[in-house]
């Protein structure tokens, strides 16, 4: 028998299909593995632990150690360290997301609902947000809500992965049965992560913290991440979700 969805979470996925910002995939996913099919968690297990690359990584379990964005000041122009500085402070972001992130889902650990996560899926969790924005420098992918899909789907093209194919999922979802002009720019985006994920050498696990001071362009040529030109969706309409996080990323830049 096909392992199916659980009714109670099939209602908190539609909750956030509606509303993919007021409900987000970083609370559907930990509200998952309660009820998770165990095969499905079984699948997503071996497809990180019998993977030539991920597999001995996550077994490392390395995690990079807390630093602060002034301690780039030296890097130099067109370094990694400079771009990462320079992607941070223009758009307003947090430092440390990964200890956000821990943070955040301490509630959902103390009521048992991550008793089912395995210990790799929790490890490429705090990773994927240790590297989440070093992974749009590399990529060239803006935080835009269309280049925040695409490297979802980057993501998703190099590592089966639930969180980013929940993020895939309720995007999909919103836009077959909600609001249909966002088609155009999320397929634009999705095809063009996953197209550039699948040809690119995998970037999951590895220690970019370690290449700050090296040039962005030849990690860029090593990984297979050069590009003629920089994805550029098209907005035919802007999708009411997508105007009001456009509006809460500009008043994020302004702060």
């Amino acid at each position: 028998m096909l392992p199916l969805i659980d009714p109670e979470f099939g209602a908190k996925y539609i909750k956030s299909a509606n509303d993919f910002y007021g409900y987000g995939v970083h609370l559907l996913f930990n509200e998952w593995w309660e009820k998770a099919p165990q095969a499905t968690i079984d699948k997503y297990v071996a497809a990180i632990e019998s993977h030539p690359e991920h597999g001995p990584l996550a077994r490392e379990a390395w995690m990079a150690p807390p630093f602060r964005l002034a301690s780039l000041d030296h890097c130099a122009p067109g370094t990694l360290g400079a771009a990462y500085r320079a992607h941070m402070v223009d758009n307003g972001l947090a430092e440390k997301l990964a200890e956000g992130y821990a943070l955040l889902t301490a509630d959902f650990e103390a009521g048992g609902k991550l008793d089912r996560m395995p210990p790799v899926i929790k490890y490429k969790v705090l990773r994927g947000f240790q590297t989440h924005d070093l992974h749009h420098v590399l990529t060239g992918y803006t935080t835009s809500p269309p280049n925040e899909l695409a490297l979802q789907a980057f993501q998703l093209a190099q590592m089966d992965y639930p969180y980013a194919a929940m993020t895939l999922g309720v995007i999909v979802s919103h836009m077959a049965l909600v609001d249909p002009w966002l088609i155009k720019p999320a397929m634009d985006a999705i095809t063009d992560g996953w197209a550039f994920g699948r040809r690119a050498k995998s970037l999951q696990f590895i220690r970019f913290e370690e290449m700050l001071d090296r040039p962005l362009a030849d990690i860029r040529r090593e990984y297979g991440l050069e590009r003629d030109t920089p994805f550029n969706p098209v907005m035919e309409q802007v999708s009411e979700l997508i105007a009001q996080e456009l509006v809460i990323q500009e008043r994020m830049r302004a702060a």
